[in-house]
């Protein structure tokens, strides 16, 4: 007679010791497979003086077993339904607490998928990572799916190396793996890798989606590539895609950021619906290039066809207000905010307000506004009022903001310049030296600012005092030759220009 018993031998010879039975063990009987554990061990029983209750012994014993089992495969049930009843209903923190709470080694691959699938749509990336860490600790091995779950998790919290891990580690990689790749790039700053996937992707014959373009679009909006973003639109028109909101935005806003504004204008033109977002986007790409009459246009056109706007679509307008100085219209805007749809400003929205008063040289006035505002403890709002400060030569104020400033974020490299060139336009050449060592000595640097051209299919990138490009001594020549062409008439210095900004 044979059994199979995971359980010590110890147990078993107590309660066969009363009828006599010899117990051997072995691992291979009658070539017996064990492999599958290294516990489980054959036995044979013989020699029985009492058959009939040897037999009762065995029985029992099997029916323990099989009893064990079941409870067991019964809690592992009841675990795994209860985290994915926790995960339905929206208790997604309860869910990660009880899954560490669980004494047992693994879920079914469904309550993992859930769990991470919850995380995502949340943005818990936090917690979306101690789903992974269990699967870790317990030894579960993720099929592609949940690996394709992990990778969308990772690329979307920003961790492109361990996304790339599991996006390199996948045996199929698919177009869902390969549209959250590109989205986590481009959302990162990293539009040029996002750029080199979709073309991976194109050669690799993989149609693209709707979640596709809308990423390439913003990477070719970040990038200023207007080359790059018409072959995709036309790549998506040949696709033949159902039309999508979100994307039509990106396109639209690809085209007016790449100084194509009638295109950009035609696309938004034809759009089926046009809700906040589309607005939004439109107004954003003609304030990007200092139309803010046509802001303004559209602004008043979005609130007669009865869309609503929203917190970020009175930010782009007070942006506008301000690069256009246009002080009463941005105070309408502001006013109209919490009067007329009951948006509550925020930080960004006085930050824009202070700068709209400090670049119409009403400084005071700036500052007044700020210390009765409730945003005193946000760091762009003394930003702000420190650049206009700057800009119309107000030491005492600049004093003021930066020291408020710099107690809120010491680490802003931008506005240790802003400082320093204030009180070198100023003659106050020692105070801007002090303000150059206080930097140095903090380890805060900034980075420099650069502006790019596209073409012909390259980016041309250019920095102040910059003489890397090939080109370099002909560009020079020809913006000074440039210069006395238009200027002749007018005290102009082009080489003068930055002897007041020592930084």
């Amino acid at each position: 007679m044979f059994f199979q018993k995971s359980h010590s031998l110890n147990s078993i010879s107590r309660r066969l010791r009363d009828l006599d039975f010899s117990i051997v063990s072995t691992r291979r009987l009658l070539n017996t497979d064990t492999s599958h554990s290294d516990s489980v061990q054959t036995h044979v029983l013989s020699g029985p003086k009492c058959p009939d209750k040897a037999k009762t012994i065995l029985r029992r014993m099997l029916s323990e077993k099989k009893l064990h089992s079941s409870q067991v495969e019964r809690k592992k049930r009841q675990a795994d339904k209860a985290l994915q009843g926790l995960c339905i209903t929206g208790r997604l923190k309860e869910a990660v607490g009880l899954l560490w709470r669980i004494n047992k080694s693994k879920l079914e691959a469904d309550t993992y998928s859930i769990l991470l699938q919850e995380c995502i749509q949340r943005r818990q990336y936090k917690k979306g990572k101690r789903v992974h860490a269990h699967m870790v600790v317990k030894g579960f091995a993720p099929n592609d799916y949940l690996k394709v779950k992990l990778l969308i998790l990772y690329a979307l919290s920003g961790d492109l190396q361990t996304g790339g891990i599991l996006f390199r580690g996948l045996q199929v990689k698919s177009l869902i793996p390969r549209n959250a790749m590109i989205s986590g790039c481009v959302k990162k700053g990293f539009e040029q890798e996002g750029l080199f996937m979709y073309y991976d992707m194109r050669y690799c014959r993989i149609v693209p989606d709707q979640y596709t373009f809308s990423s390439v679009f913003r990477a070719c909006s970040a990038l200023a590539s207007l080359c790059h973003g018409m072959r995709a639109h036309a790549v998506m028109i040949k696709c033949c895609l159902k039309s999508n909101i979100r994307v039509n935005s990106a396109l639209g806003y690809m085209y007016v950021k790449c100084s194509s504004v009638s295109d950009g204008y035609r696309v938004f033109d034809q759009f089926d619906v046009r809700n906040v977002v589309a607005w939004t986007s439109l107004m954003s790409g003609y304030g990007y290039h200092g139309q803010v009459k046509e802001v303004l246009k559209c602004f008043e056109k979005m609130k007669g066809e009865g869309c609503r706007p929203n917190s970020v679509t009175f930010l782009v307008v007070l942006t506008a207000c301000s690069h256009g100085g246009l002080v009463d219209e941005g105070w309408e805007c502001f006013d109209s905010m919490k009067r007329d749809y009951g948006i509550e400003p925020e930080g960004q929205h006085y930050a824009a307000m202070v700068d709209i008063l400090g670049r119409a040289g009403r400084v005071q006035e700036a500052y007044e506004f700020v210390m009765k505002s409730p945003c005193k403890k946000h760091a762009p709002v003394w930003g702000s009022l420190l650049g206009a400060c700057r800009n119309h030569g107000n030491v005492k104020l600049l004093e003021l903001a930066a020291r408020e400033y710099f107690e809120l974020d010491p680490t802003n490299g931008g506005n240790y310049v802003v400082l320093a060139n204030g009180y070198a336009s100023c003659g106050m050449l020692e105070a801007a030296s002090k303000v150059r060592r206080r930097m140095e000595d903090a380890g805060v640097k900034k980075d420099p600012g650069y502006s790019q051209i596209e073409l012909q299919d390259q980016v041309h990138m250019f920095m102040m005092n910059d003489t890397s490009h090939r080109l370099s001594g002909k560009i020079h020549k020809k913006v000074q030759e440039m210069a006395s062409l238009f200027m002749e008439d007018v005290d102009y210095y082009p080489f003068d220009l930055d002897t007041s900004c020592p930084l």
